[in-house]
């Protein structure tokens, strides 16, 4: 049986069609009713005139409620005006389920009533939008690193041990050991780099961090490539290539979703490579330059708050690297830069438009005895680490990685303001339902 999707209707112009949907709104003017139908895939307006229908079939329309699941059939007509540029001349109604009292209207609603309601949330428009972007950065994700000869091996959620800090960690029962819920896979995916040559983990992390801002959640999902025999420079251009790569993908894609959103395009499509490049030190004289009070006060060695980070997107046009960071504020694991071990060889993407950090990443210690050394230094139980010091022991070789966060990379691109939207059901402080 042949099945129809709203965004097919330009295939069936003249023919007589059956959709199986939804309404999503009503209008009545007289002897002429309109219905907005979603599927899933779009919207489609159906007319209904009167003279051209059965009384029953024209009855049914008083009974459609918000949210009643319906199937429609029709002629398809075209039509530049309405919504996807094509009609249904509505021939039959076959009415499915009536939704009794559906909660969310058209009356404004405060947030927290809608994240109550997030399950019937996402059946609006812009969370539908959304969330086909997200569909299409993850998809454009997976090609690129596919193209490029990666393969994908998948880390495990359950871990002995810390990949970042010890204290944003979910502690869980492990048949009476301790275990926690992954803060990254890049440890593992450093173990199979060596075993693949260039490899990719994407799936969901966890940091237990007490943060209430717009930019952060308790869980989210992150891409995290490693390669091996990739040194730091490699490591920026294969970053800022895939993330061209993704703007592109959902400008050509999901246009119609960014106007959904009324995201303007100028600004995405400026990004394109080479992305441009400052270090720490640069950044802090920025700072320290830029006549605002408060950020003036940042030290050397001090961590960027989203403060930070926005003023210095948004001197510039395109995604900024910021490059080698001071040892002490990173991980136990980033390769010092030879000439100066005081900093690392490790760069972080913020993206345009004051939306922060959306990639980290770094060449890793290679040398044992060096990666043997950090771990004592930053007080982590060597033993749990002896699989991962293995690694510099049995074929070592300099290595890169970094992890691109999928939320934040959704909030900049659909350019929301906050990101709690970009995730179907989100896990922040404070909310765990629905």
């Amino acid at each position: 049986m042949q099945k129809y999707r709203v965004a097919d209707l330009g295939k069936y112009v003249g023919q007589e069609v059956e959709l199986k949907g939804w309404l999503y709104n009503k209008r009545d003017i007289g002897k002429v009713r309109f219905i907005l139908v979603r599927d899933g895939s779009g919207i489609v307006q159906g007319v209904m005139v009167k003279n051209n229908l059965p009384e029953e079939v024209w009855n049914k329309f008083d009974n459609l409620t918000l949210e009643t699941s319906l199937i429609v059939r029709g002629k398809v007509r075209e039509e530049k005006r309405a919504p996807g540029g094509y009609e249904l001349d509505v021939t039959d109604i076959e009415i499915f389920q009536i939704a009794d009292g559906y909660p969310i209207t058209k009356k404004s609603h405060g947030v927290e009533f809608l994240m109550d309601h997030r399950h019937l949330w996402l059946r609006s428009k812009k969370q539908w939008a959304i969330m086909r972007i997200r569909d299409e950065i993850q998809s454009a994700i997976m090609d690129f690193l596919r193209e490029q000869g990666f393969v994908r091996i998948d880390a495990p959620i359950l871990t002995s041990s810390a990949a970042e800090g010890t204290t944003t960690l979910f502690e869980v029962d492990y048949h009476g050991d301790k275990a926690y819920l992954s803060q990254s896979g890049q440890l593992y995916m450093e173990a199979a780099a060596m075993a693949h040559g260039k490899v990719y983990c994407f799936g969901p992390a966890f940091r237990a961090e007490k943060s209430k801002t717009r930019r952060h959640l308790l869980e989210f999902w992150m891409v995290e490539p490693e390669m091996a025999w990739v040194t730091f420079e490699e490591n920026l251009e294969i970053q800022e290539h895939m993330v061209s790569y993704i703007v592109e993908r959902v400008l050509k894609n999901r246009r119609n979703e960014l106007e959904i959103l009324e995201r303007p395009i100028e600004a995405l499509e400026k990004v394109k490579p080479p992305f441009p490049r400052i270090t720490y030190d640069e950044a802090i004289e920025m700072l320290k330059k830029s006549g605002d009070p408060e950020l003036e006060k940042i030290e050397w060695g001090e961590d960027f708050g989203a403060p930070h980070e926005t003023y210095i997107s948004n001197q510039f046009d395109k995604p900024v690297f910021v490059t080698h960071f001071p040892t002490k504020m990173k991980a136990f694991y980033m390769q010092p830069d030879p000439n100066r071990p005081e900093v690392v060889l490790a760069a972080d993407l913020l993206a345009p438009e004051g939306y922060g950090e959306i990639i980290g990443g770094s060449e890793r210690i290679y040398d044992y005895e060096l990666l043997k050394q950090r771990i004592k230094e930053w007080g982590l139980p060597e033993e749990d680490y002896q699989w991962y010091l293995d690694l510099r022991k049995y074929g070592t070789v300099p290595h890169s990685g970094f992890g691109l966060g999928l939320e934040r990379t959704v909030a900049w691109i659909a350019k929301l303001p906050h990101i709690r939207e970009t995730i179907p059901f989100p896990r922040m402080l404070h909310r765990m339902v629905p």
